[in-house]
C-alpha cells in the first residue's frame, strides 16, 4: 500500500527541485498535492504528476504571504478532507555577498522568504493538525545552518533559524500528536544551484563537485524527496524536533583536503 494513501499534502517550493521532485513522489504514494510557488511552472509540476495518475493543484503564489499559505491550508481542509503533511520547503540562496557588501535589503529580502515563510506554513499547518492531533511539519533548512562553510550569511542565518523553528515548534506542540522535523541538505542539483553546476560544467570541473563530502557527489532532489516521504509518513511515527543533514556525509567531518590529514 501506498505511504501516503489518502493523506494530503501542501508543498511549498514546488516549482522545481526539491519542492517538484517530492511532490511527484508523494502523488505516487497516493497523497493529494496541493503545490504552492511563485513561479507559473509550479503548473507543469501538477501536469507532471497528473500524467502519471496523481492528484494536485497547483496555486502560484509567494510562500511567504500568510494569505497565500492560508489558503493553500483552507483548500486542504475544504476540499480533500483536511491537511496531513506541510513540507515548507521555498527558499532562495542570496548568492555569496561577503560581509562588508551585505545590505540590509539583502537580509530582509532573504530573512522573509527562508525564514518567515518557513514560520507561517508551520503555524497554519498546525492549528487544523492540532485540532485533529495528527500531521507531520517539514522545513527544508540546510547544512549551512549547521555551520559556516555551506551558504553565505544571511542564507546561513535562515537556515539556522528554519532549524530552531523545527525544533521550537515541535515542543510547543508537545503531546498534539503533530511531529515537526527539518531536513538539511547538502549541495543538491536544483534551480537555485544552477549557477554553480553550470560554472562548473563550463569550466570542465564538473567532476569535483561534492569533492569535499564522503560520497564525493552532489545530490539529486529525488534523494532529498524520499527522506521528506519518509518523515511525511507514519514510518516515522516516532521522529520529532530533528534536523537530519542529508549530505552525502559532509556535515560528519571539519572540512580538509580529503586525503591530506595534517
Amino acid at each position: 500500500m501506498a505511504r501516503l494513501t489518502g493523506k494530503t499534502a501542501v508543498i511549498t517550493g514546488a516549482a522545481s527541485g526539491i519542492g517538484r521532485a517530492s511532490a511527484l513522489l508523494f502523488a505516487r504514494e497516493g497523497a493529494n498535492v496541493i503545490a504552492v510557488d511563485l513561479s507559473e511552472e509550479v503548473k507543469k509540476t501538477v501536469e507532471m504528476l497528473k500524467a502519471e495518475g496523481g492528484k494536485g493543484v497547483a496555486i502560484v503564489g509567494d510562500a511567504a504571504s500568510a494569505k497565500v499559505i492560508g489558503d493553500a491550508v483552507a483548500l486542504a481542509e475544504k476540499d480533500y478532507g483536511g491537511i496531513d503533511v506541510m513540507f515548507a520547503n521555498a527558499g532562495v540562496s542570496g548568492g555569496l555577498p561577503g560581509l562588508f557588501e551585505l545590505t540590509e535589503e539583502n537580509w530582509t529580502n532573504l530573512l522573509r522568504i527562508n525564514l518567515v515563510g518557513v514560520f507561517l506554513a508551520v503555524q497554519a499547518a498546525a492549528r487544523p493538525m492540532v485540532e485533529r492531533k495528527r500531521g507531520s511539519i517539514i522545513c527544508t533548512a540546510s547544512v549551512a545552518g549547521i555551520r559556516s562553510g555551506a551558504g553565505g550569511m544571511p542564507y546561513s542565518a535562515s537556515k539556522a533559524g528554519v532549524i530552531s523553528i523545527a525544533q521550537t515548534a515541535a515542543n510547543q506542540l508537545a503531546g498534539s500528536g503533530v511531529r515537526v522535523n527539518a531536513i538539511c541538505p547538502g549541495l543538491t542539483e536544483t534551480g537555485m544551484t544552477k549557477p554553480v553546476f553550470d560554472h562548473a560544467r563550463a569550466r570542465g570541473s564538473e567532476g569535483k563537485i561534492g569533492q569535499l563530502n564522503p560520497l564525493k557527489r552532489a545530490a539529486a532532489p529525488e534523494e532529498l524527496a524520499q527522506v521528506a516521504l519518509f518523515l511525511a509518513s507514519d514510518d516515522a511515527s516516532y521522529v520529532n524536533g530533528q534536523a537530519i543533514a542529508v549530505d552525502g556525509g559532509l556535515s560528519s567531518s571539519h572540512p580538509v583536503v580529503p586525503g591530506k590529514m595534517a
